[in-house]
């Protein structure tokens, strides 16, 4: 008879993996408070162009990113859609200074500002729709 240690080593991996996969599969894209700090605002300066009149979605993207084309369509469709909403790529590659105060960790990762640049919700990964109009409500609402 063979000694299973092996195989059982695998299937815990294989079980911890799959949870992983699952949990982040779930929290991901899912737009949440600001992040780090209420005090965090991004100027036009910082993202070299100015901020919209009533809310700015930013997104981080890099070349290998997926993701990235389809929440670029997804954001610049809601921002054509609603007034006063700017939207903003930002290559992370390319400014890795913004991306370290940010704390970007991966990509697409979208931030919702006011229209003082203020961060109000925060996404690391793909958004919903009906998350970034939700968002976009909540940092118009005076």
């Amino acid at each position: 008879m063979s000694d299973p240690t092996g195989l059982i080593v695998a299937a815990v991996v294989l079980a911890a993996a799959t949870v992983f996969g699952l949990v982040r599969a779930r929290r991901g894209g899912r737009l949440r408070e600001g992040g780090p700090g209420d005090a965090l605002r991004l100027s036009s300066g910082e993202l070299g162009v100015a901020l919209g009149e009533r809310a700015t979605l930013v997104q981080f993207s890099t070349a290998l990113c997926a993701a990235c084309p389809g929440t670029r369509r997804l954001l610049a469709g809601v921002a054509a859609g609603t007034p006063g909403v700017r939207h903003v790529e930002i290559d992370a590659e390319a400014r890795l200074d913004l991306v370290r105060r940010v704390d970007v960790m991966r990509t697409p990762t979208v931030l919702v500002l006011d229209r003082a640049g203020r961060v109000v919700r925060r996404a690391s990964g793909a958004p919903t729709r009906a998350d970034v109009v939700s968002a976009v409500e909540l940092a118009t609402a005076d």
